[in-house]
C-alpha cells in the first residue's frame, strides 16, 4: 500500500486516520493542506475517485458558497487548488483509490 493522507492539523478526523494506520503499521505520507496544496494531477486523481467537485468541497468551509456559483467546472478546480481549505477532509489515497473523510471500513477492504 503506498497511503497518502491530504489534511488538516486541526481537523480530528485527518487525526484519527493517522492513528488508524499508524496502529496497523501502514507507513503514510502525510501533506498538511494547510502548508502544501495538491496538485492538479492529484485533485483531478482524487475527484475521478469520490465522485466530483460537489463530493470534495467542504460546504462549511469560508468561500464555499462563492465557488459553488463559478460557472465553470474549470473555474471551480482553480479555486479548489488554489484554496485548500474548501476541500472535505481527510482525503486517503491509495493509488487511484481515495475516500473522503474517516472510512475505516472502505480502507480494511485496500490491499
Amino acid at each position: 500500500m503506498n497511503i497518502q493522507i491530504f489534511g488538516k492539523s486541526k481537523c480530528f478526523d485527518t487525526k484519527k486516520a493517522q492513528r488508524y494506520f499508524k496502529e496497523r503499521g501502514v507507513q503514510v505520507q502525510y501533506i498538511d493542506l494547510g502548508k502544501k496544496a495538491m496538485s492538479r494531477g492529484e485533485l483531478t486523481s482524487v475527484l475521478s475517485a469520490v465522485g466530483g467537485l460537489e463530493a470534495i468541497m467542504d460546504s462549511k468551509a469560508p468561500g464555499a458558497e462563492l465557488v459553488r456559483y463559478l460557472a465553470y467546472e474549470e473555474d471551480k478546480l482553480e479555486k479548489l487548488l488554489d484554496d485548500p481549505r474548501l476541500l472535505k477532509t481527510p482525503i486517503v489515497r491509495n493509488g487511484r483509490q481515495a475516500t473522503l473523510g474517516f472510512s475505516p471500513d472502505t480502507w480494511k477492504t485496500w490491499d
